[in-house]
């Protein structure tokens, strides 16, 4: 069975909850961060995982820490370090879509060393992810080390995830993208985005922002992965492979609770399924989309385990 690494930030996401008034305010603080919740949602479909990240020694680093292990994610490539646990502020719509407004500035997830990096391991699958490969000084240790070891891990994903937020230039956020795009696609990896992290993109590229299979492709011809994935929210899926085949799958109802850690929820599931057919593109993206959805109908990042799945969407996905 592949094991996976997963590399990238951790963090807390602060959640207002019901109740207070103008003088005080309810906080959840939920775990999070793009790379922890894949790592999490591989765990408990049943993969063996590694979390490769950077652990504050406060109290919310401690809960990472709990949060990780109690999924299951090995921690031996977690290193704690003497500096703040990095937060979000989320932000829902009234759809329950989430937003974020980051505080990175000196915490822990974003103060990589090459000492903090390992060499690759030809039986394990390493997927990155978002913000923390984009932001400086850390992202260049980052993007010089994968660059080094691309070909020497048994296969690559990146999750574009885009956060306007911290980055709100187009043409700037592009320029971050595209060199961790390239790397992985000449190692024949998987690149993951959502349609707005597309919509968002675009406007860099002079393509069209609402023809989700256009830019998918136009991303295959560019930096020739494997394939190339996206999230239509509450439409499905699509995914185009090398040979240029298009595959998509509808979205799921869903009693909608909120969207945090539906993407990397989505993202795990659909690795879960690739790595043993990578040519079923189908039967990935349903089973992503399945655990997706459920996700959606609990408050946060909660993955499903591979039962929850199957028990809910049924077993011939």
């Amino acid at each position: 069975m592949a094991r996976f690494v997963c590399c990238g930030e951790v963090l807390i996401d602060l959640v207002r909850q019901p109740g207070g008034d103008s003088t005080s305010s309810r906080w959840a603080g939920l775990s999070g961060g793009s790379p922890l919740n894949t790592a999490v949602a591989l765990a408990r479909l049943g993969r063996p995982v590694r979390m490769l990240t950077r652990l504050g020694q406060d109290g919310f680093g401690a809960q990472l820490a709990d949060h990780l292990s109690g999924s299951g994610v090995d921690l031996s490539w977690a290193r704690r370090v003497d500096q703040p646990t990095t937060l979000a502020v989320v932000s829902l719509d009234d759809q329950g879509r989430a937003s974020y407004a980051f505080h990175f500035d000196g915490t822990s997830s974003f103060g990589w060393t090459p000492e903090d990096l390992p060499e690759p391991q030809s039986d394990s699958w390493l997927h990155l992810a978002s913000i923390g490969w984009m932001v400086e000084p850390a992202a260049t240790v980052l993007r010089q080390w994968l660059e080094a070891t691309a070909t020497g891990w048994a296969g690559l994903s990146y999750d574009v995830n885009v956060r306007p937020s911290v980055i709100a230039d187009p043409d700037h956020y592009w320029a971050q993208v595209a060199p961790l795009a390239q790397t992985v696609g000449r190692a024949g990896g998987l690149i993951k985005a959502s349609d707005e992290d597309l919509a968002f993109l675009s406007r860099a590229q002079a393509c069209p922002a609402g023809d989700v299979q256009a830019v998918a492709q136009g991303w295959m011809e560019l930096w020739r992965p494997a394939a190339v994935v996206v999230t239509c929210g509450s439409d499905g899926a699509v995914a185009v492979d090398r040979q240029n085949r298009l595959q998509t799958c509808p979205g799921r109802p869903v009693q909608l609770v909120d969207t945090v850690g539906a993407g990397d929820t989505f993202t795990a599931g659909f690795l879960d399924r690739y790595v043993d057919a990578p040519d079923d593109l189908a039967a990935a993206l349903a089973w992503a989309v399945a655990a997706a959805s459920l996700v959606c109908q609990r408050q946060g990042a909660d993955p499903p385990t591979a039962a929850e799945v199957t028990a809910w969407a049924g077993p011939q996905i």
